[in-house]
């Protein structure tokens, strides 16, 4: 059963405004947009309930991060329950900013993804190696020891909720994307990763999805790859050419 290509915008700690975030979901809401495609957004927390209750049906609504405890004194924390009870249905997990720059750990990310799918959210799991890394020939190695603990602490069946977003650190926000050749390879090497480590079923069945400056001008090419499943789309998902990224499955 092919797998259904999935399309994701992460706003990061955009936009500053609550008539600037309307302005970009209204693009959305009249725009043409490829009905075969998963498509989810990820505004900041403060605009999650706004936004599930204005944006159109066909689109799904995604928190930027969550914790691993459901409540308590954990200020500053959004909880994998009150994500549920808000009836907002994804998180992303392991974001490259969030392992830098607030010093995540991988098992961090891996308690966190329990508690998600234990919670009954679907998972936006990223993974990706800086430049020093690739140029060290470690690509496969990093981004497998990233999976590897997330791997030590899900069951088979829990892999059905999760959708793994490969961002190589050096292609985010810096222009810089990995070739088509280049996505292709680390997906397929995740993809016999899955395999080894959880079993075919899994590794057939998982979205792997690129992120990393994907923009119209090149999510064409990139989308032609057998293991690129979709994106996960950051500067650009603020711009009206989201809705071509969304489209580009699309002949």
């Amino acid at each position: 059963m092919p797998r259904q290509f999935f399309v994701g915008g992460n706003f990061k700690m955009n936009p500053i405004s609550r008539d600037q975030k309307q302005s970009i979901i209204s693009v959305l809401n009249s725009a043409d947009l490829d009905s075969t495609t998963e498509i989810v957004v990820a505004p900041p927390s403060l605009y999650l309930i706004p936004l599930r209750d204005t944006v159109r049906k066909e689109l799904q609504v995604s928190a930027q991060n969550c914790y691993f405890k459901d409540s308590g004194a954990f200020t500053g924390e959004i909880s994998p329950a009150q994500l549920v009870d808000a009836k907002i249905p994804y998180v992303i997990l392991g974001h490259s900013e969030r392992r830098s720059l607030f010093y995540e750990t991988s098992e961090i990310v891996a308690q966190k993804t329990k508690a998600a799918l234990g919670a009954t959210l679907k998972v936006i799991l990223c993974v990706g190696e800086t430049l020093e890394q690739r140029e060290a020939g470690q690509t496969a190695a990093v981004v497998e020891k990233q999976l590897q603990a997330v791997v030590d602490v899900l069951q088979e069946s829990d892999w059905s909720g999760v959708v793994i977003a490969y961002e190589p650190v050096w292609a985010i926000g810096t222009g810089r994307v990995a070739t088509s050749a280049q996505a292709q390879e680390a997906h397929a090497d995740i993809r016999k990763f899955l395999s080894q480590a959880v079993s075919s079923a899994v590794s057939e069945n998982t979205r792997i999805i690129y992120g990393g400056s994907v923009t119209a001008a090149n999510c064409k090419e990139l989308s032609t790859q057998p293991d690129v499943d979709g994106f996960l789309v950051g500067g650009a998902s603020l711009k009206p050419e989201f809705v071509d990224i969304i489209n580009a499955k699309r002949n």
